[in-house]
């Protein structure tokens, strides 16, 4: 084990992005302890830009902003006794939001970290799924060959003809609460095919290697056959399969959220960009309301295709060569 640790952090593009997935589960895990605020509470006015100068200033001028705050009152009671009114300006401590606010005035820094949680949740449930299904159906299709071997390939097929979104599409509208647990199993129920058909392709080929026949002429059992002598040689591709199955389902709720149809009931990305969307962040130049969503999105799943393009790298004979 330890080697092969060794072996495949020396490929720079794993380690690289490896790195980035890591500073992002921190800065997750670590975020909520110095801010916990609800991230779906309302704090304040719809699209207020970010204000962490604004919010330094007020918070190391407390003497002054305290003498002027009094000045102003004295003033207003003063012209209150005239009849007249005057402005009070606004001079105390502000509600910090380090990436302002959305178009319920919620704080955009504690829906990005939960909503960064929650879209990965969902991607590792969906990768899961994925893969224990499509590792499944490949290898008792490659391994028993036959009748077994063409419904599983003729089903493996129809899911592959049919584009899975519009699969998703269909079975999330047929739900009537759609939860981060459902959504996952959802995605990942819709996007094992293709895992499914590579291993079936490596297992059609290994299952006659003389280690194979050897472990069969021995009387050992189908599933020990299996995990013990075919399930080694297709691990590293097992792995590298998950990688790219977390990274589509992340992919998969952010579109499908996009379209109104994920979780409603906690913050995810692909929520916080169909809400920007609705309420033309984008025209309204609320940049803050849609920008860091896309550039999370983007470091997560370029960090997992470079761990995947890493790893391919190391165990592919023909690319290593």
């Amino acid at each position: 084990m330890n080697h092969i640790l060794k072996t495949v952090f020396k490929s720079g593009k794993f380690t690289f992005g490896f790195t980035v997935i890591i500073i992002i589960l921190l800065f997750v895990t670590i975020y909520p302890m110095f801010d916990r605020r609800n991230p779906l509470e309302m704090k304040g006015t719809i699209y207020e830009r970010p204000n962490l100068k604004e919010y330094l200033q007020r918070h190391n001028e407390k003497a002054e902003v305290a003498a002027e705050q009094e000045m102003d009152e004295a003033m207003a009671e003063f012209m209150a006794m005239f009849g007249l009114s005057a402005i009070v300006r606004e001079t105390g401590p502000i509600e910090l939001h380090l990436l302002g606010t959305d178009n319920f005035g919620r704080d955009m820094m504690a829906q990005l970290v939960a909503g960064t949680k929650t879209s990965l949740k969902i991607g590792l449930i969906a990768g899961t799924i994925a893969t224990i299904v499509g590792l499944a159906v490949g290898l008792l299709a490659g391994y028993l060959g036959g009748t077994i071997d063409n419904f599983l390939s003729s089903l493996t097929n129809i899911f592959i003809v049919i584009p899975s979104f519009v699969i998703l599409i269909l079975i999330s509208v047929s739900i009537s609460s759609n939860t981060m647990l459902s959504i996952g199993i959802i995605i990942g129920l819709t996007s094992w095919p293709w895992t499914a058909r590579s291993v079936r392709a490596q297992t059609t080929s290994l299952r006659n290697r003389d280690h194979v026949n050897l472990s069969k002429l021995s009387g050992h059992s189908m599933p020990r056959i299996i995990v013990r002598d075919i399930l080694p040689y297709i691990a590293s591709y097992v792995v590298m399969a998950f990688i790219l199955q977390v990274a589509s389902g992340i992919l998969a709720e952010a579109a499908i959220s996009m379209l109104g149809l994920g979780p409603r009931n906690t913050a995810t990305l692909g929520l916080m960009m169909y809400w920007a969307g609705t309420f033309n962040a984008l025209f309204t130049e609320a940049w803050w309301a849609f920008f860091p969503m896309v550039v999370m999105i983007a470091l997560i799943t370029f960090s997992l295709n470079l761990m995947n393009s890493g790893l391919d790298q190391i165990f592919n004979p023909q690319i290593r060569s």
